[in-house]
């Protein structure tokens, strides 16, 4: 039997206002709206929240100001749909308005088994490792085409 895998994705933004400063309202407000976008896209498997909702609370580095995502599609294709194809595109048109530039890769790509959940560990590993390396089976961004078979 084929095992079937699903991809994860991290993505990092460093926040240039606190959650609660007016500069950033349209972010926050907008954040339930596009989190239930996700949930309803084909391809949707998980994403990352607390009881709130949303992962803005939750703190997987050092720096506050950095904010995580998180989510597992079932395909690239789906996530790209997601991510370019609706109301989610606005707001990444507007992310200088809300974050700073990185210098790094800030965000990852990896296959993983379904029904696996990645930890934030886990995800911060990968994105080291592609930061370090570059595109790989393990660890890569949407300019390389790696598939499961590749692992």
């Amino acid at each position: 039997m084929e095992r079937v895998m699903h991809l994860a994705q991290l993505n990092i933004a460093r926040a240039k206002y606190p959650l609660d400063a007016p500069e950033i309202k349209d972010f926050v407000d907008n954040l339930d709206v596009v989190n239930a976008t996700a949930e309803q896209s084909e391809g949707f498997v998980w994403r990352l929240k607390d009881e709130s909702g949303d992962a803005t609370s939750i703190q997987a580095f050092d720096d506050p100001s950095l904010l995580i995502n998180m989510s597992v599609w079932t395909s690239p294709d789906s996530l790209k749909d997601f991510m370019f194809r609706t109301h989610h595109r606005d707001f990444m048109r507007r992310k200088r308005e809300w974050f700073e530039k990185l210098n790094d890769d800030s965000y990852v790509l990896w296959w993983i088994e379904e029904g696996h959940i990645p930890t934030a560990e886990e995800a911060k590993v990968r994105l080291q490792h592609l930061r370090e390396h570059g595109d790989s089976p393990y660890a890569f961004t949407f300019k390389a085409n790696f598939t499961p078979d590749d692992l």
